[in-house]
């Protein structure tokens, strides 16, 4: 282009769900401020902490659909509600614990372009997914089983791992997580699963709780194991953009989802330490445990899987992924007289 023809760059904003200050928040800030030299300045990502544009997830979900925002980083899970499909595209409880197995799924067993054809309905583009952490539970009293859920007053996301806990005899609320830590601190709950020990020691969580859960050795989580975020664009935002800009867009998710992964690991570790010195106490479930919460939770699946065909159709795909010898989660025998089937 000649003098005078330069195009002028395309601004997105978009709102993340961390809050400020978080090593989440600060990761997601830096990967966007690098968008504008990465593609040559056609293309700025302006970032938004959590409830600075949009305050709430409802407000967050249709700021994105209308335009107001042209993008989100949420956790994806908070669409269950609108979207029963969205439970399967992030960890559940007893299905695949592994992130390579959801990376698998969504990039080489088809599950990135049916999310894309389920969110298309919506006026959305889902970019793809953005590897976190598990989710762990801090509480006030230890948990040494699943019988020790019984009659005690969680926070946890809402959907289907609400209701597996609620089977255990746990009652649950839905909070979002700048109100967990005066939650606890007022005693109107017991316990509460956040992210992992990275984001809720910056939270405060070790000065209102004792205790931390954990599943067995090498599984931090075994309701949330593989929490997944994404970036989520609004559709004619997407259409707009040049292909090869929304080509690098694409792959710089992909790229970041390993960077923010594998940061908040070794924060993890640091994170873990503190909460050891400052008196916290790691109790572990056991085996025995994860195969009870997963016969109690299949159920659970099939009902979720039933609410239309979109859920359906992703479920479907997990089902016969976790069905395989390579994963060897369940078997025929696991399904039998299973309603909903």
């Amino acid at each position: 282009m000649g003098a005078g023809q330069a195009q002028a760059a395309t601004t997105w904003k978009i709102q993340s769900v961390w809050d400020a200050g978080t090593v989440g928040y600060d990761l997601f800030e830096d990967w966007c401020n690098g968008m504008e030299e990465k593609s040559g300045g056609e293309l700025i990502f302006k970032c938004f902490p959590a409830k600075a544009v949009a305050a709430d997830s409802n407000s967050l979900f249709d700021s994105v659909r209308s335009g107001v925002l042209q993008g989100m980083n949420p956790f994806t899970l908070y669409w269950s509600g609108k979207i029963p499909a969205s439970v399967f595209l992030s960890s559940y409880p007893g299905g695949p614990d592994q992130p390579h197995q959801w990376d698998t799924m969504f990039y080489s067993l088809g599950m990135l372009e049916k999310t894309r054809e389920i969110y298309k309905k919506f006026g959305l583009f889902y970019v793809g997914p953005i590897q976190h952490d598990a989710n762990i539970i801090h509480s006030k009293t230890p948990v040494n089983s699943l019988e020790d859920f019984k009659g005690m007053k969680l926070r946890v996301p809402g959907g289907m791992v609400a209701e597996v806990f609620q089977a255990f005899g746990a009652s649950t609320v839905s909070l979002p997580g700048s109100d967990i830590f005066p939650a606890l601190e007022k005693g109107t709950i017991d316990a509460a699963d956040y992210v992992g020990p990275a984001v809720n020691w910056e939270l405060g969580f070790s000065q209102v709780t004792d205790y931390i859960l954990f599943g067995p050795p090498g599984v931090m989580s075994i309701y949330q194991p593989v929490d997944l975020m994404d970036l989520t664009v609004n559709l004619r935002a997407w259409n707009a953009l040049d292909p090869k800009l929304q080509q690098l867009v694409e792959d710089e998710v992909r790229i970041y989802s390993q960077k923010h992964y594998l940061t908040i690991q070794k924060r993890n570790v640091e994170a873990m330490k503190k909460f050891k010195d400052a008196g916290d106490t790691v109790s572990r479930l056991s085996q025995e445990d994860v195969d009870e919460w997963r016969r109690r939770a299949i159920p659970i699946w099939y009902k979720w899987a039933n609410k239309d065909e979109d859920a359906r159709a992703i479920f479907d795909m997990q089902i016969e992924y976790m069905m395989n010898d390579t994963v060897g989660y369940i078997d025929e025998s696991d399904l039998e007289g299973v309603p909903g089937r």
